[in-house]
Parts: C-alpha cells; sequence; structure tokens
C-alpha cells in the first residue's frame, strides 16, 4: 500500500549514506524529468521531492519509499 504525504510533511528515508530526513517540496502526479531522468507519476503513485534538512540536497521518491519523521 503506497503511503500518501503532503507538501511541508517531515518524512526520513533510507539513502545510500544511510537514513536521510527532510520535507516535501512538491508532489508530482504527471511523469516529470528529474535530473535528467523521466520519472513517472500518477495520482495513485505520486512521487515527492524532497529537500535533505541537514545538506539541502534534493531527491525524488515514491511514497512506499518514506516515512514520517
Amino acid at each position: 500500500m503506497t503511503s500518501t504525504f503532503s507538501v511541508g510533511d517531515h518524512v526520513r528515508w533510507n539513502s545510500e549514506a544511510g537514513h536521510v530526513q527532510g520535507r516535501i517540496t512538491k508532489v508530482h502526479t504527471e511523469d516529470v524529468e528529474f535530473k535528467g531522468r523521466t520519472r513517472h507519476c500518477s495520482p495513485q503513485a505520486p512521487q515527492y521531492e524532497i529537500e535533505s534538512d541537514r545538506t539541502g540536497h534534493v531527491a525524488m521518491h515514491k511514497g512506499d519509499a518514506l516515512t514520517k519523521a
């Protein structure tokens, strides 16, 4: 089951460097180009842009990869 989140939610995800926390800045419900690749999104399977609290790095993840922090 896919979790749904909103802009401003504080979330946590697992990255190559370990667990990271950040805030959701955008919710994508249509296909979008992100860092040179097409990310497939839909209202039923949105993807979330998240800015890391620690580094400011922006990542995009599916809801299944995120948990509320």
